[in-house]
């Protein structure tokens, strides 16, 4: 029976690591950032539920919307990284949005929270912090594939001149 079962992890492990790799792309950064984007996805929804049932907001409607909601907004750096793949770029979109993602799901996140009653137990300025930064690298982020892409697209207008 044990050996049924690293079986079926192995195939399964053979088909979603390439899967996974399409989509989002290779290496310790991408999965690092996934991950973290799953980690405070489950946070959210964990402070989320709770503070649903503590102020009688629940419904298992908007939960199952919240399911869907979820897996698009997961693969919206997959699609930064397919475009980022089709015009050239080095994951610049990828970030871009993976990073968007973690800002808001923070944000999401640290207002369930408060909302749960769980302030007097959370860091919230430093949860503030946080969210700032990630604000702030975002924008920088943003600002530095613009910059790169205008200093591009001007060298090659003078080349062609």
């Amino acid at each position: 029976m044990e050996q049924t079962g690293k079986v079926f992890a192995a195939i399964l492990g053979g088909i979603l690591l390439p899967v996974f790799e399409f989509l989002y792309g290779e290496g310790t950064a991408v999965v690092s950032i996934m991950g973290a984007l799953a980690f405070f996805i489950l946070l959210d929804w964990i402070s989320g539920s709770r503070a649903a049932r503590k102020d009688d907001t629940y419904s298992s409607k908007y939960g199952i919307d919240g399911v869907f909601r979820t897996f698009f907004m997961a693969l919206l750096p997959a699609g930064g990284h397919l475009l980022d793949k089709a015009v050239g770029l080095p994951g610049i979109l990828f970030g871009i949005f993976a990073l968007g993602l973690i800002y808001h799901t923070l944000r999401s996140m640290t207002a369930n929270a408060i909302r749960a009653g769980w302030a007097e137990w959370l860091p919230i300025s430093i949860l503030e912090k946080v969210i700032d930064w990630v604000g702030s690298e975002m924008e920088a982020k943003v600002n530095r594939a613009l910059q790169r892409r205008t200093e591009r697209g001007a060298g090659t207008d003078a080349s062609q001149k």
